[in-house]
């Protein structure tokens, strides 16, 4: 028999953390082991290469929980491969090599990378080359471990799929994807097509129009350059001699008002905040001045009064200073100092002598006191008085009529100042009106040169715009002698010949003589690409035509090879079925499409109708089950093993219709009791002789169906181990 699948190598893993290889020779190999070695992450290391992406199916969460994570004897992996090796040697495979290896590696980051005979390759390439072989990653033909009643508990439309994938119809279902995948990016390009045509036939209809009127227009350009040459000759003329009197009249302008503003600096130094300073300090002056005169008036007054009351004194007093002193008072307190200065020449003590001392001036300063105190003034003391007095009158007035005559000097300075001031300002008054009117008119001789500017701008563009529309024949305007009349001419006459030449130069425009050559090659190029797009139109709904073509083929066929094979299985699966159970039956239907109305209250409420829409449902497969010797139609009423062996039986008779090269079972056999694990072995071999086995399982019966065994052990490294016998080779050394 021919053995498709020649090996599988798995480095790092899940559990297998050395390089570890399957070689199959035999028709029906046996994967075997104790729980927990890794037996099952053979068959999910098939599913890994041939492309399945649900990490659920292959029991991990992301792609890093597929590589070996290490233990204590041996360090975890970067990452983790499988390789599996067909034999090509009949082409089971599209490609032109007779052996086909095909390999996927896991990194730590989740990227995956696809290797075909050692080159990198896509997903899709893998998916659609396997596809052509009737191989899956995942479906019927690898029933992994607790899934062997999967497909009972499929819904329909899972069902249907999966035997689709049982009868190969998944490449047509990959061409017909396909297709209609090009038909609709074939309809976008026709939509997109026709736009552009749409777009075009305006443009290219004005194209047509100014290609029939640029010859029109060549007279116009004609008149329009002798007009415009003209035209700038005077134009360049006027703006040169106006620009020449206005700098003129600038420079006439400037120069007064720099006189006028050197002036106005002078002025304003003699009314600035120099003369209010200086007023402002002599009317301080003033105010000191008159508070001196004040307090000066005070004191004449009052030493007037005291020379009054002095000279009032002097005519009543006749007293003399024999008549104030008493004799006997004199004498004795002589002899009372006499006394005390006779004790001092007689003691040494020196702190008696201090006392005496001071008693001594304490008297003598008593008697004086008492002589002042009680003694009325002579005649001779009050007329020293009343000298004094009127010394010091005199000399008060004098400084008096000083302070008067000095405020009198200091208020005709201000008032002098003042007038100064005064004429200053009005000096001022006078510049600064000259300086606003020789600034009004320097502004009006700026605002002209403004203008003028403005001018000489729009001259600038008039010529370029001109040698764009006529071209190197307007360069003659620029020549050494001015047109008669160019300087001396009301500019209404210019105004007019600008107006005549506006007018031109749209008539010019309007025709396309501005860029006539750009016209007719954009209107030949406008009208090729016109033509192209009609062509790949056609080409475009030819395609779409050929593409619904092959995909109604392409339904067709699916549906008819659906049919026909259901019926084949139907066949199978009676016959499996009553092999397993002694009789009964068992079957796969067509479901009926179901049609859907959009209801009324999810619709817009402006919406007035109900709008009818059949929802082409999938058309699923259920299953139809009839035990022997028991009213038993529906998968609901099934206990675990009657389940078990429907599905088994569902399974192999799938299998039969359109063998894949080699199936992969996991346990699909542990929940069967003795008697049928022997029919299901005598099942493997029967499928055996159709397509290439592997088989994951405890069970003795499908160990001696095998013609290979598969050893996994794991150590206490924890890595998977493999050990091989094959049977045929013991049995012949046993005999």
């Amino acid at each position: 028999m021919f053995l498709a699948l020649k090996s599988i190598e798995l480095s790092g893993f899940k559990s297998f953390g050395k390089r570890s290889e399957l070689v199959f020779t035999s028709p029906i190999a046996s994967i075997v082991g104790p729980n927990g070695s890794g037996k099952s992450n053979v068959a999910e290391g098939f599913r890994f290469v041939l492309g399945e992406q649900s990490m659920k199916s292959m029991r991990s969460k992301k792609g890093e929980d597929l590589i070996w994570g290490g233990s204590p004897a041996m360090p975890r992996q970067n990452r983790a491969s499988v390789k599996v090796v067909f034999d090509n040697s009949k082409r089971l495979l599209d490609i032109d090599f007779s052996e086909v290896v095909i390999e996927r590696v896991v990194y730590r980051d989740g990227q995956n990378e696809y290797l075909m005979n050692g080159s990198q390759v896509r997903l899709k390439d893998v998916i659609r080359l396997l596809a052509g072989a009737n191989i899956g990653g995942s479906g019927y033909q690898i029933i992994s471990q607790g899934e062997a009643d999967r497909i009972l508990n499929a819904s329909p439309r899972e069902r249907r799929e999966m035997v689709e994938d049982a009868l190969g119809l998944k490449l047509y279902q990959h061409k017909k994807i396909e297709s209609e995948r090009k038909l609709e990016e074939t309809g976008i390009n026709i939509e997109k097509t026709k736009s552009l045509r749409r777009e075009l036939a305006p443009h290219l209809h004005f194209l047509r129009q100014q290609v029939e009127k640029i010859e029109k227009a060549r007279e116009l350009k004609e008149e329009l350059g002798s007009k415009l040459s003209e035209y700038l000759a005077r134009e360049h003329a006027w703006i040169t001699q106006e620009d020449a009197r206005l700098s003129q009249e600038k420079e006439a302008h400037e120069y007064e008002l720099r006189a006028l503003t050197e002036r106005l600096h002078e002025a304003s130094a003699k009314k600035g905040g120099g003369v209010q300073t200086q007023v402002a300090d002599m009317q301080s002056r003033v105010r000191e001045l008159e508070g001196r005169l004040s307090e000066v008036r005070r004191r004449r007054e009052e030493i007037a009064r005291e020379l009054g009351r002095a000279e009032g004194a002097l005519e009543a007093t006749n007293v003399t200073v024999e008549s104030i002193v008493p004799v006997p008072h004199v004498r004795q307190f002589v002899r009372e100092v006499d006394e005390s200065l006779s004790n001092v020449e007689r003691t040494e003590d020196v702190a008696s002598l201090r006392s005496i001392v001071t008693d001594v001036r304490s008297r003598i300063r008593a008697f004086v006191d008492g002589l002042s105190g009680s003694a009325p003034q002579t005649n001779e003391e009050v007329r020293r008085d009343v000298e004094r007095l009127s010394s010091a009158l005199q000399q008060i007035e004098g400084e008096e009529a000083k302070l008067s005559t000095d405020i009198d000097m200091a208020r005709a300075g201000i008032a002098q100042t003042r007038e100064q001031s005064f004429a200053a300002e009005r000096e001022s008054v006078e510049l600064e009106s000259k300086i606003r009117e020789v600034r009004s008119k320097l502004d009006a001789a700026h605002a002209s040169r403004v203008q003028l500017a403005g001018l000489r701008q729009r001259f600038d563009e008039e010529v370029r715009e001109g040698v764009a529309l006529v071209g190197s024949a307007l360069q003659s305007w620029d020549k050494d002698e001015i047109p008669e009349g160019a300087l001396s001419e009301d500019r209404g006459e210019q105004d007019k010949r600008r107006r005549s030449i506006e007018r031109l130069k749209i008539k010019i425009e309007e025709s396309g003589v501005g860029n006539g050559d750009a016209v007719v090659k954009e209107f030949n190029q406008t009208k090729e690409r016109d033509e192209f797009l009609a062509k790949e139109l056609i080409d475009l709904e030819a395609s779409a035509a050929s593409l619904k073509d092959i995909i109604a083929e392409l339904e067709k066929t699916i549906d008819e090879k659906f049919r026909d094979g259901l019926k084949h299985i139907n066949d199978a699966l009676r016959n499996f079925f009553q092999k397993l159970f002694g009789g009964g039956e068992a079957s796969l239907k067509i479901e009926e499409p179901r049609r859907a109305k959009a209801r009324k209250e999810d619709l817009d409420e402006e919406t007035e109708e109900v709008i009818e829409e059949e929802d082409s449902m999938y058309a699923g497969l259920s299953v139809s089950v009839h035990l022997p010797r028991k009213k038993v139609h529906g998968l609901e009423v099934l206990s675990g093993g009657e389940r078990a062996l429907t599905s088994i039986a569902l399974i192999f008779s799938m299998s039969q219709v359109n063998p894949p090269p080699f199936l992969i079972l996991d346990e699909t056999d542990a929940a069967l009791d003795e008697a049928n694990s022997k029919r299901y072995a005598d099942m493997i071999r029967e499928l055996g002789q159709k397509s290439q086995l592997i088989v994951i399982t405890h069970n003795r019966a499908t160990m001696a169906a095998a013609g290979e065994l598969y050893g996994v052990t794991m150590g206490q490294d924890g890595v998977s181990k493999l050990l091989s016998v094959k049977l045929e080779e013991a049995e012949r050394v046993a005999k």
